[in-house]
C-alpha cells in the first residue's frame, strides 16, 4: 500500500456510556490495522473519559485529532475528527464516503436516539444514514440491568440491520488483566468489521 494511503475508513463514536477503554482501544486497533478512522465524541463521553482513564483529551476537532493521533501512533491523517453538529462531515450524508460505524460504548440515550431516528448531533445522524444506506452499524451498550425499553429498541436496531453487540468480554481466554478483558470485546468488533488483529486467538485456535 503506497505511503500515507490507508484502507476503507471506519467511523468511531464514543458517547456518554461507561466502558470508555473500549472506545479508544478500538481506536488504536483500527490504526494498528492501517485503517483511516472517522471519530466523533459526545460532551457525555468526554466527561467519562476523564472518569474512566488518564486520557486528556480536547473537544475542538483538530486538537482531538492531534492528540489521538500521539496517544495511538497514527500517521498524519489517518485519524479524523468531526464536531458534534458538523454536517458537512461525510458521514452526515449518505452520498458521503461509505464507511462502517462503530458506536462504542453507546450509552442507552444514543441507543433510544438512533432506534427512533432522531438524529439530533452528528452521531445519530451518522447511524441514521448508516442504518438508511444499508451500511455497517455496529452498536456496543454498557448498561445494566436492561428494562424493556432498551431491549425493544435493540430489537428494532437488529431487524433494521444493526448489530448489537453488548460489552459483556468472555473469560474462557482466561483473562489476567483489565486490559485482556477489552481486547475481547475489540476483538470481536473487529471480527463483525472484517479486520485481521492479534489481540486474541480465535476460538479453536
Amino acid at each position: 500500500m503506497a505511503e500515507g494511503a490507508f484502507g476503507s475508513p471506519v467511523t468511531v463514536a464514543l458517547t456518554g456510556a461507561s466502558g470508555a477503554q473500549y472506545g479508544l482501544r478500538l481506536i488504536e486497533a483500527l490504526v494498528a490495522a492501517n485503517r483511516e478512522v472517522w471519530v466523533m465524541i459526545s460532551k457525555a463521553a468526554h466527561l467519562v473519559i476523564s472518569t474512566e482513564t488518564e486520557a486528556k483529551l480536547p473537544a475542538q476537532p483538530e486538537r482531538l485529532a492531534e492528540a489521538l493521533t500521539e496517544r495511538c501512533g497514527a500517521r498524519p491523517g489517518q485519524i479524523r475528527c468531526f464536531a458534534r453538529e458538523d454536517w458537512m462531515a461525510p458521514v452526515a450524508s449518505g452520498s458521503g464516503a461509505p464507511s462502517a460505524m462503530v458506536i462504542c460504548p453507546c450509552s442507552t440515550g444514543t441507543l433510544s436516539a438512533v432506534a427512533t431516528g432522531a438524529s439530533n448531533n452528528l452521531i445519530e445522524r451518522a447511524a441514521d444514514v448508516a442504518l438508511k444506506e444499508r451500511r455497517q452499524l455496529i452498536l456496543v451498550p454498557r448498561e445494566a440491568p436492561l428494562s424493556a425499553i432498551h431491549l425493544e429498541h435493540m430489537l428494532s436496531l437488529t431487524r433494521l440491520g444493526a448489530v448489537i453487540l453488548p460489552a459483556a468480554p468472555g473469560f474462557y481466554h482466561q483473562p489476567q488483566t483489565v486490559e485482556d478483558l477489552v481486547d475481547f470485546i475489540v476483538a470481536r468488533i473487529l471480527n463483525q468489521l472484517g479486520i485481521e488483529h492479534r489481540l486474541m486467538p480465535r476460538w479453536g485456535e
